[in-house]
This record gives structure tokens, C-alpha cells and sequence, in this order.
């Protein structure tokens, strides 16, 4: 109960930073013509929780790929990420169909840093979740994620590669369970 009125309370200060941090330039010196800049963190980067997994997801690049990995000695792809979110008190299932089930579920255009990338696996043809990742970045509409990948370990990708596209299945958002507990 204490950590559902913590979090509250810091998400409500956070939201009220970010609005604080957004400042508009006044005018072009060269053109005299007003351009617009903003400084907007997004309200999501503000979440501690989100900047530790992410930064302790980079902390494990090149590890490598290890079918049912669970280690640093080697992840397979869900392994890497619930052994990420475990490290901060969140419990994933491993398996990445599993994980496809867990949390919420978010439109691609409201992806956010810490939400799940889901794939399905080596075929695109089919319509199973086989592969999962985390995403660490969105920049309009381009979402890079890390993950492990059974060519190359973990790595960052882009869901802009046609490899990943043909093979997208959804986000899934995850952070919130925290609250929860």
C-alpha cells in the first residue's frame, strides 16, 4: 500500500517537472521568425524504475545467446528480460508467449522506453509470440530495443528493420506491476 501512495505522489512531482521543463524559444535571430524548441523530457524517462532496467539491460550487451539461458553465462530472449526486471522487483514468466500476457497492452505509437517488444518467432508466417525484447528508445516513430538474439546475444535493434517488422506482434507494458505488489 505504502509503495501504490509513493509512486502515486512521485509520478504526480514528475509530471509536474516535466511540464516545468518544456520552454519555448522566443525568435530566430537570422529570420526574425518565431521558432518553437522544447527541452520535454518524456513523462515516462521520469520513472526511475524505467532508466534502472534499461541501463542494467545495457550493462549485459554481447552476452551471449544461450537457448534457455537465464545467466550472465548466456540468455535466451525471454531469459534476458525477466532477468532484467526480476533484478527490480518485477516477475516475468519465461517464456515470451508468456510474457505476451503479462501487463498491459499498448499501441505502437505510444510505446515507451521499458515496455515489452513482442515477435513472433522464425517464421513470419505464423501467429505465435516466439521472441521478446525491451525497448530502450522511441524517437517519433522509430522504437529500438535490446535483446538476445540467437545471432549475436544481446544486442540493440530496430523495429524499423524489416526482419522485425514482418515479424511484430505487440508491446505489452510491465512497470506498473511494481505498484501492485
Amino acid at each position: 500500500m505504502m509503495r501504490k501512495m509513493l509512486l502515486t505522489v512521485f509520478c504526480t512531482v514528475s509530471f509536474g517537472i516535466v511540464q516545468a521543463q518544456t520552454v519555448p524559444t522566443v525568435t530566430n535571430d537570422l529570420t526574425d521568425v518565431p521558432t518553437v524548441t522544447s527541452n520535454e523530457v518524456s513523462f515516462y524517462d521520469q520513472i526511475p524504475l524505467v532508466k534502472n532496467v534499461i541501463n542494467y539491460a545495457k550493462e549485459h550487451l554481447s552476452v551471449r545467446y544461450r537457448s534457455g539461458g537465464t545467466t550472465t553465462r548466456g540468455f535466451d530472449c525471454s531469459g534476458f528480460t525477466r532477468f532484467c526486471f526480476n533484478k527490480f522487483g518485477i516477475s516475468l514468466p519465461h517464456s515470451s508467449a508468456a510474457q505476451g500476457n503479462v501487463g498491459a497492452a499498448v499501441d505502437k505509437e505510444s510505446a515507451q522506453p521499458g515496455d515489452l517488444i513482442l515477435f513472433k518467432g522464425h517464421s513470419s508466417g505464423g501467429n505465435r509470440i516466439g521472441h521478446v525484447g525491451l525497448i530502450t528508445e522511441v524517437i517519433g516513430d522509430r522504437i529500438k530495443f535490446i535483446h538476445s538474439a540467437w545471432n549475436g546475444g544481446v544486442r540493440y535493434d530496430y523495429l524499423s528493420a524489416s526482419y522485425y517488422q514482418h515479424r511484430y506482434m505487440g508491446i505489452r507494458r510491465v512497470v506498473h506491476l511494481l505498484a501492485e505488489k
